[in-house]
């Protein structure tokens, strides 16, 4: 296991963190935890490179707080947050802040190692910019009604809410939701609400808004 391929988890939650680690170790990684923000930052200025699992929900300062000193900081390791189910919107806000992607909790195991092997496949930030028009154009294919369901998910509206705001039935919001991850090649709506997040990055629009 080596240094490029350790992940650093910040997490309150002393079981989360045992869980993480032994999931982590499994799979050839090298993993150190923090119980707190500001035990991370008392490191961050020798980390030895990978990436950071960081959680959103600490007591004190949260993993935005932390996200936004580490940016300050130049810390430039790839972050992936955790997030608690169904909470898109603080998703957004860390991805806006450069996060790499975001996981809910629950996480399925292979999902989150698959996020982490990407993120560890990057060096330093990624080309913000090329990956924004990249995802710009994927965001571009959907239907009109497609991206007004997957702006609505953005905003973290769930079916039923959307298929009132849009006056069709939740069946039909969850078929035009199918054919959009489809469309744009996702298996996780994470993944697509990633792709929506960096569509508006580069067109600098607000994202996620009512």
């Amino acid at each position: 296991m080596t240094a490029d391929r350790t992940v650093h988890v910040v997490d309150d939650d002393a079981a989360v963190r045992r869980s993480l680690e032994r999931l982590l170790h499994s799979a050839s990684h090298a993993c150190v935890s923090y119980p707190t923000p500001a035990a991370f930052l008392d490191a961050a200025h020798e980390l030895p490179g990978g990436c950071i699992l960081l959680d959103v929900r600490m007591p004190g300062m949260d993993g935005l707080e932390l996200q936004d000193r580490l940016n300050q900081l130049g810390v430039t390791l790839p972050v992936i947050v955790m997030t608690g189910q169904g909470d898109v919107q603080t998703a957004v806000q860390a991805m806006k802040a450069g996060a790499v992607d975001f996981i809910e909790k629950p996480f399925d195991e292979e999902v989150l190692l698959g996020a982490i092997e990407v993120a560890l496949a990057r060096v330093d930030r990624p080309d913000r910019a090329r990956e924004a028009t990249e995802a710009a154009h994927r965001i571009a294919a959907l239907s009109p009604r497609e991206r007004q369901v997957l702006d609505a998910l953005v905003a973290g509206r769930p079916n039923k809410q959307i298929a009132f705001d849009l006056g069709i039935s939740v069946r039909t919001v969850e078929v035009h939701r199918a054919r959009m991850m489809e469309r744009l090649g996702t298996r996780q709506l994470a993944e697509a609400i990633r792709l929506a997040v960096m569509a508006q990055l580069a067109s600098g629009d607000r994202v996620g808004v009512s």
